[in-house]
């Protein structure tokens, strides 16, 4: 069963393990530079793994921007062993389900997509 979970001490070293796909780095960012994003702004951001049972195959990082105010996807990655099987899916529903139940007054989605990526 494919669910989230925040990344923290115990399971951060999980998230290294993930890699990209050749030519994705354009595209994507690192784990490693994504987590450490999340400590800087780590009172707008919150980082999750993206698990199958026990396993991470990716990771999703949401921002909360002050100035608008809303919640975005700010990173998402799904590990190169693991793309094409639905994960990112499932994990965009999970994320949109849990921030739809946080106290706003609307909700958008949108997409943002790069060409060959």
């Amino acid at each position: 069963m494919v669910n989230l979970k925040v990344i923290n001490e115990a399971n951060f070293l999980d998230a290294f393990q993930l890699k990209l796909a050749d030519g994705q780095e354009k595209y994507v960012s690192n784990p490693i530079r994504s987590l450490a994003q999340a400590y800087v702004y780590r009172k707008q951001c919150q980082p999750f793994g993206i698990y199958d049972g026990d396993k991470m195959v990716g990771y999703v990082m949401v921002i909360y921007d002050y100035d608008i105010p809303e919640y975005d996807i700010w990173h998402m990655m799904i590990d190169a062993s693991k793309q094409g099987k639905g994960y990112g899916g499932v994990a965009l529903r999970l994320v949109w389900e849990r921030y739809q139940r946080a106290d706003t007054d609307a909700i958008f989605q949108t997409l943002d997509y790069a060409c060959g990526g």
